[in-house]
């Protein structure tokens, strides 16, 4: 058991050329960072517990238009919103996690609607809303989810695919916010939430909701969010990698994770990044794109926002 409790939480390896960001948005992107790190921090100093640290730093995240989840989702090829969310208490491994929907205000808590209200881990379509109706979900109409810097990325990609150019933009490449926190009786949780990718084809499903590839908790070991390329991290199943180096391996939590994402991950192609927690208290952030927002908080330890 530990007296102290860590955090860490992250706004998706989506992020642009470091040329190309001024830094009126890199300032805008660390301060909405450190509203969510503070507030988080406060329910964990004030003894609540991990999963609910979680699920309000990834609320204020999907409240957070800077952010691709949530009200910044970006748009499908066919110009709607599909969001994928999940949630899980190391408590026992519970897990929650939604797939395709759109319409609740704050995907993640659906997902905890799953966990906490069924036998399910993973919906989709109809039953996920008609459960987040009945659990009390907000729901919003579809112009709440409109950014138009999110309409105007999804023109850029559609405008490179006719040309026959690859969209090697990691800002529309990538996006997920995500949330991980050991709280002072022990307990560790994990939370993430995504629009997916810019352009994506319709029904497509990345790593977010997928319990072990792209978010993961257990007290045994650590909790982990991930970002980058869905699909190759649904294929190392990064989340619960990290998780088996802890355990079977006897990995520090910092060797583990920058093994998976700057070997396992880099050696099929794939970039971004993921943030993740020990049953100690150690946090770990690597990520091989260029950036990736993100902010950690260690009790009487290191504190800090960054992007680059």
């Amino acid at each position: 058991m530990t007296n102290c409790f860590s955090l860490a939480i992250h706004g998706g390896a989506g992020v642009p050329p470091h040329a190309q960001m001024t830094a009126d948005r890199e300032g805008e992107c660390n301060r909405a960072l450190e509203r969510v790190l503070a507030m988080a921090e406060a329910i964990l100093r004030g003894g609540g517990a991990a999963l609910d640290a979680v699920t309000e730093a990834v609320c204020a995240l999907e409240d957070e238009p800077l952010f691709n989840a949530g009200r910044g989702a970006v748009f499908t090829v066919a110009g709607t919103h599909e969001m994928d969310a999940a949630i899980m208490d190391g408590r026992g491994c519970r897990a929650g996690a939604v797939a395709g929907i759109c319409g609740p205000r704050n995907p993640v808590r659906l997902a905890r609607s799953v966990m906490e209200h069924t036998d399910c881990v993973l919906m989709i379509g109809d039953g996920a809303h008609a459960l987040g109706r009945d659990t009390g979900i907000v729901f919003e109409e579809s112009d709440y989810f409109f950014t138009q810097e999110r309409w105007d990325a999804l023109q850029e990609t559609l405008r490179l695919r006719t040309s026959g150019v690859r969209d090697e933009d990691q800002s529309r490449r990538h996006g997920t916010v995500g949330a991980v926190a050991l709280d002072r009786n022990g307990n560790l949780a994990a939370a993430t939430s995504t629009g997916g990718m810019t352009g994506k084809r319709k029904g497509r499903v990345g790593d977010s909701p997928i319990i072990g590839a792209g978010t993961f908790a257990s007290n045994e070991s650590c909790a982990v969010s991930a970002t980058g390329d869905g699909e190759i991290f649904l294929r190392l199943s990064v989340a619960h990698e990290i998780d088996a180096r802890l355990r079977l391996c006897g990995e520090a939590l910092d060797t583990a994770a920058k093994r998976v994402v700057l070997s396992d991950l880099a050696a099929l192609g794939g970039s971004g990044g993921l943030i993740a927690v020990s049953r100690t208290g150690d946090v770990s952030l690597p990520f091989n794109s260029d950036g990736m927002y993100r902010g950690w908080s260690i009790e009487n330890g290191s504190r800090g926002t960054g992007v680059y």
